[in-house]
């Protein structure tokens, strides 16, 4: 699919003030560059441009039209705001409809696969996109990935997927797209509890002054009687004397 978009020719070096001007006007600095001509600064309308790439897609072919003749180029780079996320500079990249070129494809998967719907797994994906090559003509705007039949701990991988026809891979075949894999589950074990614990507890406290004494038939500890003439636990003490003169 071709776009045709006008342009308007700028200045070879454009200051902050003229790009800030740009932008405020709704337009994007851009640049065009590649087959082996000079480069060429222009500006071109934002809602234009991006009504093209929602039309046809990230690879979609642009033919511009500006005072000295045409371009046919495809995007090789557009920068964002980092907030905004609205485009401030765009590449463009001249190309030939009879050569093929190299590009980069977003992977959509389709459908839901098996060891997801019926043994509860779950889907990871490791492609988002597929690199590629082929005439710009050629180019597809997606290439659907099918998981219906992916089982639990199966796989796609890049030699598994339906490419259109005059498409090339330049990513390794043996690569995985997404795979079904099961969901971890953390459990917290309980401390486990040892018969007779409590009172291996209990026996390793230390002995009490109230405590020391003989054990008898079972083991337990007998209080002895106080000795004669031993003053009682909680028996006050008598405060000490202050001397005066």
């Amino acid at each position: 699919m071709e776009i045709t978009l006008n342009v308007e020719v700028r200045a070879a070096k454009g200051t902050k003030k003229e790009l800030s001007t740009l932008r405020a006007g709704s337009r994007i600095p851009a640049v065009v560059y590649g087959e082996q001509q000079p480069p060429l600064n222009i500006a071109l309308s934002e809602r234009e441009f991006m009504d093209a790439r929602k039309k046809g897609g990230a690879n979609a072919i642009l033919r511009l039209k500006h005072e000295k003749g045409e371009e046919t180029v495809m995007v090789k780079e557009l920068q964002r705001h980092p907030v905004t996320d609205r485009p401030t500079h765009a590449d463009f990249q001249r190309i030939s409809l009879t050569k093929k070129i190299d590009a980069r494809v977003p992977l959509i998967v389709v459908g839901v696969a098996t060891g997801v719907k019926d043994f509860g797994g779950m889907l990871a994906y490791d492609l988002r996109e597929l690199r590629i090559k082929a005439l710009p003509t050629q180019i597809p705007q997606k290439i659907e990935v099918d998981v219906t039949k992916l089982g639990l701990h199966e796989a796609l991988h890049v030699s598994d997927l339906a490419l259109p026809e005059g498409v090339e891979v330049v990513d390794d075949a043996k690569a995985v797209v997404v795979h079904v894999t099961i969901a971890k589950v953390e459990e917290v074990a309980e401390p486990a509890v040892v018969p007779g614990a409590e009172g291996a507890a209990a026996a390793a406290e230390p002995e009490s002054s109230n405590t020391k004494g003989k054990k008898d038939e079972e083991g337990k500890l007998v209080k002895e009687p106080a000795k004669p003439g031993a003053p009682a636990a909680d028996a006050k003490k008598e405060p000490a004397k202050k001397e005066g003169k």
